[in-house]
């Protein structure tokens, strides 16, 4: 992943794409029950990139910084996936440019009025208006997070 931006709320990132890249992938369902006997698992590749990015021209990567979305399992230095080429509706989750900075938040659109619902209710509900300077600039498809 190559840097492209870093502001408060997010670090942006372009990802590097390769074509023989993936690490090996196990497809027997691992049991999170009873153990489950594996002697008839099948080994093959898996690329992360090919199974979460749609369309490569358009995804970037941000990791997040804060505590906003925690409701909706964004946490502190996830990494997400943001697909630019989709379609912005109510209720999806967005990275948007706000006044000079990125923040990722929860979209509510009614008639003509625009909301930013952080998933904190430590935080407060954002109206945008005429006097933001306000871009949607992605949609989160994924979160990929550290355990």
């Amino acid at each position: 992943m190559r840097l492209l931006h870093k502001s408060e709320g997010l670090t942006l990132y372009i990802p590097d794409i390769t074509e023989n890249s993936g690490a090996y992938f196990f497809d027997a369902g691992i049991s999170a029950g009873l153990p489950a006997p594996a002697e008839d698992f099948e080994q093959q590749r898996l690329s992360l990139d090919q199974t979460l990015v749609k369309n490569k021209e358009a995804t970037f990567f941000a990791r997040v910084s804060g505590q906003s979305m925690i409701g909706a399992g964004l946490d502190d230095d996830d990494l997400l996936v943001i697909d630019r080429s989709l379609e912005p509706e109510n209720n999806k989750i967005a990275v948007c440019f706000l006044d000079g900075e990125f923040t990722v938040k929860r979209l509510r659109v009614s008639q003509d009025e625009i909301w930013l619902q952080p998933e904190n209710p430590d935080y407060p509900i954002i109206h945008i208006t005429e006097e933001n300077n306000f871009v949607i600039w992605g949609i989160v498809t994924n979160v990929i997070k550290k355990v």
